[in-house]
């Protein structure tokens, strides 16, 4: 499972407000070619891991994706931009 804290999720919800006004419609994290994460919008598929922000669908990871990003945290880091996303994996001790 992939973990999402309060303020990667409240920047996942300003991301989806500004990017549509479909209710169904959320940001899904895949895998890109280049082995990479990515985002775009899309809706709900069965399995899904749905983390919401205020009653809203703001991050969908598909099953097979969760289960290879066990361990993964989204997060935010602050730039000069604001803030971004920012991903990372649980150091084993």
């Amino acid at each position: 499972m992939v973990t999402v804290t309060e303020g990667a999720k409240q920047v996942l919800k300003e991301k989806l407000l500004a990017s549509t006004s479909e209710p169904d419609v959320g940001i899904r994290l895949k895998s890109e070619p280049s082995g990479e994460l990515g985002l775009v919008l899309d809706s709900e598929s069965e399995g899904d891991q749905v983390v919401e922000q205020d009653g809203m669908k703001v991050l969908l990871v598909a099953p097979q994706l969760a289960t290879k990003l066990e361990g993964i945290t989204v997060d935010t880091e602050d730039t000069s931009e604001g803030p971004r996303l920012v991903v990372s994996k649980e150091q084993s001790e």
